[in-house]
């Protein structure tokens, strides 16, 4: 991706975010400039990775496979093992129409998708096989806002604002917005997005950015280059 379409993007995800009464944190406002200055004092938003992120999964076709996502906070895997502290992380994410996220399952991380506001959430979900890969034969039962919901290979949840489904290691699931764009909450324990996502295809997790322009914020995955 261009980063003039990534600054595109964070501009048109700011606006879409305002217009459903969500305020993002300090730290998302800081130019890249600032964040340089401020590296010290914010080292656990960066070690925590959070921040904005937005993908094209590698297939450079962001409209047609890709998502955009800022890390509003997590925890640390320490914690998680131990079983006290900081175990969970909040992400906020848009999907627009037909837009697909890809079929993948989390090896640690247990997830609530909530449709925030705008037109509705599609998620297809698959369950897996003996040994926990994707299966075309497998289905499972999932929760939606706290009931269940037993699924079948290949069935669509279609979730309404305010919906909602937790998804368990095991639960391959894509996504994509119908109708329009969504805005959707992630609440789930600690994130590892280098980690823990796993994929049926075989597929990128960030994109390869072209530098055409100056970025207008950091992206998660600039961190590196920028904050080390």
């Amino acid at each position: 991706m261009k980063r003039s379409r990534v600054n595109d993007i964070i501009r048109e995800s700011e606006g879409f975010i305002r217009s459903h009464g969500f305020v993002l944190p300090p730290f998302a406002n800081w130019t890249p400039e600032e964040f340089v200055g401020r590296k010290d004092e914010a080292r656990a938003v960066i070690d925590a990775r959070c921040g904005w992120d937005i993908t094209d999964y590698g297939a450079g076709r962001y409209d047609e496979m890709g998502l955009f996502l800022f890390t509003l906070r997590n925890g640390r895997l320490a914690d998680l093992q131990k079983g006290r502290g900081m175990c969970y992380a909040e992400k906020l994410l848009i999907s627009h129409e037909g837009q697909l996220s890809p079929h993948h399952t989390h090896v640690i991380k247990a997830e609530d998708i909530i449709n925030r506001g705008g037109a509705t959430l599609v998620v297809e979900l698959f369950g897996s096989d003996e040994e926990g890969r994707f299966s075309e034969n497998h289905g499972g039962t999932v929760f939606c806002d706290g009931v269940p919901r037993p699924y079948g290979p290949g069935d669509r949840l279609r979730l309404e604002p305010g919906e909602s489904v937790t998804l368990l290691p095991g639960d391959w699931h894509a996504f994509w917005g119908e109708g329009g764009t969504v805005l959707i909450g992630e609440v789930s324990t600690v994130n590892d997005d280098e980690t823990d996502n796993v994929f049926r295809e075989p597929i990128g997790r960030f994109a390869e950015v072209e530098e055409d322009e100056a970025p207008l914020r950091l992206l998660v995955s600039d961190y590196r280059g920028w904050l080390s």
